[in-house]
């Protein structure tokens, strides 16, 4: 992986000790843990900030983020609607405007997700509120807060910017990850000679 400078803001995620067991567990394993090296829906933050594009399609009271990584994709409700029955890889979003701020907030995802390759893990417990603000037209303010009562000992904080892919003919194309990750998925299942 590529040197890059962090994004938690205090350069500090705050886990409980017993939650911390883990994620240095998780970093160890990562080659083999990572749902994202499993081509699994990678959840919500971190579906936004991996380096692959995604689009924003704005309706009057839906938002849908399709996303390139898996052909993961969420709809966020700007209006009512019911709890979902189940919790799902890309959980639950409702969103609302602050004044031109979208304000996001994310329920009801599987404790299967991870914020990134160092095995930094979320139970399902996990709520999301995000940021999304546009200071210029070929950026997004991105700011998102953490909060788990399970795995952290308090609230933290992820920001950053997201580029527009200002390119002529720019689109967003499928990244069909499951041919990367067959052998980490089924090559123990190859028949022996």
């Amino acid at each position: 992986m590529p040197a890059g400078q962090g994004i938690v803001v205090g350069n500090e995620i705050p886990y409980k000790a017993s939650a911390l067991a883990r994620k240095q567990a998780n970093f160890a394993n990562r080659f083999t843990l990572d749902p994202e090296a499993k081509c699994y829906m990678p959840g919500i933050p971190r579906a936004t900030y991996m380096p692959f594009p995604f689009q924003i399609v704005q309706g009057t009271s839906k938002i849908m983020m399709v996303y390139e990584f898996a052909g993961a994709n969420r709809i966020i409700h700007l209006d009512s609607v019911p709890p979902p029955p189940a919790n799902s890889w890309m959980g639950h979003s409702t969103g609302r405007w602050d004044g031109d701020t979208l304000v996001v907030d994310v329920t009801s995802q599987v404790d299967q997700t991870w914020f990134d390759r160092a095995g930094n893990f979320h139970s399902d417990l996990l709520h999301v509120v995000e940021r999304f603000s546009l200071p210029d037209r070929d950026h997004l303010q991105y700011d998102i807060a953490v909060e788990d009562p399970e795995v952290f000992t308090r609230p933290w904080r992820m920001a950053m910017p997201l580029y527009r892919r200002v390119e002529p003919n720019a689109v967003r194309l499928e990244f069909k990850c499951v041919e990367f990750s067959e052998e980490l998925l089924y090559g123990h299942l190859r028949k022996k000679p």
